[in-house]
């Protein structure tokens, strides 16, 4: 009887969740995969990409064909969309690394775990939204503090990469491993478009 009086879960913040979480689990595999190298972390990031783009496309169809959502149309789309842009980039990461055969470095190791930490803080907002929008905010806040973290790591790791070109197998190296560390400031930017888009639904229905 009393499972009749428990509140249904909103679709809409159960395909975010879920997107977020699969999110967080897809960096916990780019961290083990700078970290050891091991193909197997690959293929976990590759099996969660794959996941999260079918919670994305569920949701997109569950949008198109729901009137009344909790929050704005066009915020939920985008959040999803940042989202999904966050796991996507880490996806493209380890392509490119197996493209260019080259190997994580320390500031790339750095900038793994801080992109894990701040999908943590995101899937921790999401989950917040609906019952403690405050408390998302303070957890939106958090993940655009450690993007800003991933931003100075990521000038940080440029400058050495710049420094001693001392021939053309140097420079090619240098090349392969900016275009990778690209594809990790990119991830970290879409995980702060996400937090501002939870801040600004917080604003709303505040």
């Amino acid at each position: 009887m009393r499972a009749l009086f428990v509140k249904r879960q909103n679709v809409f913040i159960k395909l975010i969740h879920d997107q977020a979480s699969l999110t967080l689990d897809g960096l916990e595999a780019l961290k083990t995969y700078f970290e050891t190298h091991d193909p197997a972390a690959a293929k976990v990031l590759t099996a969660k990409e794959k996941e999260a783009d079918e919670a994305r496309r569920i949701l997109i169809d569950e949008l198109n064909r729901t009137f009344v959502t909790p929050f704005d149309r066009e915020d939920i789309f985008a959040l999803s969309r940042a989202i999904d842009d966050v796991i996507d980039y880490a996806y493209s990461t380890v392509n490119e690394m197996e493209v260019f055969d080259v190997k994580a470095t320390p500031f790339m190791q750095r900038i793994a775990s801080l992109l894990r930490d701040a999908a943590y803080e995101l899937l921790q907002a999401v989950d917040r939204l609906e019952q403690h929008p405050n408390v998302a905010g303070d957890h939106a806040q958090r993940a655009k503090a450690l993007e800003n973290r991933v931003e100075d790591v990521y000038r940080e790791a440029l400058a050495e990469l710049f420094k001693g070109a001392a021939d053309l197998e140097h420079v090619i190296l240098i090349l392969k491993l900016r275009e990778v560390y690209r594809h990790l400031s990119n991830a970290a930017d879409r995980g702060d478009e996400a937090a501002n888009v939870i801040a600004d639904i917080v604003v709303k229905i505040a």
